[in-house]
């Protein structure tokens, strides 16, 4: 058995581990840890990351957007504001977990803007695009 001390979300937790291929004698049932207060380290200066313009003005949006399945980098953009486009066309590619994926069209309509640009990085749920 080894103790560690393991922070979370910055609280420390004391935690007890038994070691692989060590066969126990008898069970052992450890009570939960409380939490251990950690010391607080100073934060580093954040890195601003460059912000992705909309390429249309921020008050233009459509009635339906097209978000970001999963978190990734933008690879390319297929379309540009104004293009008319069909359901199930590619709007833009996005690179997950070395995989392209092709994010299509939820509707037929006319792209009023587009909310990312090459090479961003979006999260899950991040609006890509909105259609008119």
């Amino acid at each position: 058995m080894k103790k560690y001390n393991i922070t979370v979300n910055g609280t420390m937790y004391e935690v007890i581990v038994e070691e692989a291929g060590c066969a126990p004698s008898a069970p052992v049932f450890a009570a939960p840890a409380a939490p251990v207060a950690a010391p607080v380290a100073a934060p580093a200066a954040p890195v601003a990351a460059p912000a992705a313009k909309p390429v249309a003005p921020s008050g233009a949006q459509g009635a339906n957007t097209v978000t970001a399945p999963m978190p990734g980098t933008i690879l390319s953009i297929k379309v540009s504001v104004g293009d008319t486009v069909k359901k199930g066309d590619v709007i833009c590619v996005l690179e997950a977990m070395k995989m392209e994926n092709d994010i299509p069209a939820p509707c037929d309509g006319v792209i009023a803007s587009i909310n990312t640009q090459k090479g961003a990085s979006v999260a899950s749920g991040d609006v890509l695009a909105s259609i008119n």
